[in-house]
């Protein structure tokens, strides 16, 4: 009998060995269970002929033909990277929706004796109750945002904030997105599902009694939504507001994205969308900026012409309690660790 999850908590607290995800790598890929391994029950192509089967031909050719292609599949799968497991493992398994592939999988590992259970719903029980706690539910954590122009090393401050005892999540990691025009990282984002389920995971292990420090972000974080659960929450929640002179912020942000400043190439694309916002001539004067090697140039140019101005209408629109200011005389390892501190001590004051 397939396994009933009810709560997400379950999902990270199951107690089984292996945590194993036989659908396609592609479906794998969008998003899966925290902690699952993938052995595909069929491989991306195998899945794509077998549904073509099904609408062309017949559904019971398909269930034939998907039949054989995954009980070879499983045979390779034994055979490699489960090889290893004695009796006493136990394996938790699921598909797409606890069906014919999972169910299988599952099948034939306890026919050889390992103890091994299906997810009943499989990946989509897991997806709804990621969907009702980030769409529908209340979060009850107590939220604090770090806030401040761009440049005042927010994620780095954020970051030091964790050996301090202080809880954190870091939005812009999850995201692999720096939040801001140059905020691209390398390996690019995640589907938003992916998103959510790290989100959700980080949350689980946040202690609601305890504030919570998060980055002060727009509802989008490159093209991945904050979901509205978590949004409602960081629209009410007071700030640490982080300040730094205008010098120290150029300074950090040279060297913080210095690997997208050099790059003419992406430079040149990550400036376009904001002609119709900036107007050509600052377009074109921060493109020679960089054309001729003006780094520092560049990065003051945007702070004053485009970060700074985009910072003051958001802060219009978004007014909230302010529970304390620190001003960063620097912003290289021994200032933010300063800084960081300055915000545990406001923190732990709450």
């Amino acid at each position: 009998m397939a396994l009933n999850f009810s709560e997400l908590s379950e999902f990270y607290t199951h107690g089984f060995d292996t945590v194993i995800d036989v659908r396609s790598p592609a479906e794998f890929a969008i998003d899966h269970i925290p902690g699952a391994i993938n052995l595909p029950s069929l491989s991306n192509e195998e899945r794509a002929e077998v549904g073509t089967i099904y609408k062309q031909v017949s559904p019971f050719k398909a269930r034939k033909v998907g039949a054989s292609l995954v009980l070879s599949n499983v045979a390779r799968h034994v055979s490699g990277p489960l090889q290893h497991h004695d009796g006493s493992w136990r394996p938790l398994i699921y598909c797409w929706r606890g069906g014919q592939r999972s169910g299988v999988f599952t099948t034939l590992l306890k026919e050889i004796g390992w103890r091994a259970e299906v997810v009943d719903g499989g990946y989509q029980t897991y997806r709804r109750l990621v969907q009702h706690l980030l769409y529908e539910e209340t979060l009850p954590h107590r939220f604090i945002l770090l806030d401040g122009y761009t440049g005042t090393a927010k994620t780095a401050v954020l970051n030091a904030l964790k050996p301090l005892g202080v809880q954190t999540i870091d939005l812009e990691a999850m995201a692999g997105h720096r939040g801001s025009l140059l905020g691209e990282m390398p390996g690019g984002q995640p589907s938003q599902r992916m998103f959510e389920s790290r989100l959700a995971q980080a949350l689980y292990h946040c202690d609601p009694s305890q504030p919570v420090v998060l980055e002060a972000e727009s509802s989008k974080i490159g093209r991945l939504i904050i979901p509205p659960s978590l949004w409602s929450a960081m629209a009410q929640a007071p700030g640490i507001k982080i300040t730094a002179s205008l010098a120290a912020r150029v300074a950090f942000i040279t060297e913080d994205y210095r690997d997208i400043l050099a790059d003419p190439d992406t430079v040149t694309k990550r400036l376009a969308p904001l002609r119709h916002l900036r107007g050509h001539a600052n377009v074109d004067r921060w493109q020679g900026l960089q054309d001729s090697g003006d780094l520092s140039g560049l990065a003051q140019a945007l702070i004053e012409d485009h970060y700074d101005p985009a910072y003051a209408t958001a802060q219009k629109k978004h007014e909230r309690e302010v529970l304390g200011e620190v001003h960063s005389e620097t912003l290289d390892q021994t200032g933010v660790e300063t800084t960081a501190k300055k915000v545990a001590e406001i923190v732990r004051s709450l």
